[in-house]
């Protein structure tokens, strides 16, 4: 007999953290720190905040108009739905978080294009004038740290089986 599976808490906390947080952020850099599209205010010598407006997938890759954002908020909302659909059958409290992970960034980009028509990116890490990443925010941040967690789980991390109740484990394998 199966057990059902738990409710994922901590993945739809990790989900609801990362959104509220990516969106606060962002209200931040476009609201009381007023600032403009490209300009930018350095808050470490290897950090600032920039506002740039993304109108394509992640790093700006696939470029499309405002008015056809929709066709990425649909591509990433049937996403999404899988994410949450996987995160809810996933027994694996570090699986769920870092599905939760990747639920909330998606589900916070998806509201900058519906709301702005694109993402709203506000983060750039940099070394003098090398930046090894382009303009970010913490949505993009979750998802990929997110998708790292499962391919390191995945692929480096076996998970014993644990007992169902009234079995014996067997020690001599």
């Amino acid at each position: 007999m199966t057990r059902p599976t738990p409710t994922p808490k901590a993945g739809l906390i990790a989900a609801m953290l990362i959104f509220v947080l990516d969106q606060f952020v962002k209200w931040l850099v476009v609201g009381p720190l007023a600032i403009g599209e490209y300009d930018e205010r350095e808050l470490l010598p290897i950090f600032k905040l920039q506002n740039v407006h993304n109108p394509g997938v992640s790093l700006g890759f696939l470029k499309v108009a405002p008015e056809n954002a929709w066709m990425l908020v649909v591509l990433t909302g049937a996403i999404a739905c899988a994410v949450l659909v996987w995160m809810w059958r996933e027994r694996n409290r570090q699986d769920q978080v870092a599905l939760g992970m990747i639920a909330g960034g998606a589900l916070g980009n998806i509201l900058d294009r519906l709301r702005l028509g694109y993402v709203q990116d506000y983060a750039n890490l940099h070394f003098g004038d090398w930046s090894p990443f382009l303009t970010f925010n913490l949505a993009d941040a979750a998802i990929t740290i997110g998708v790292l967690i499962l391919l390191v789980r995945a692929l480096l991390v076996r998970d014993k089986p644990k007992a169902e109740p009234g079995e014996v484990e067997n020690s001599n394998a």
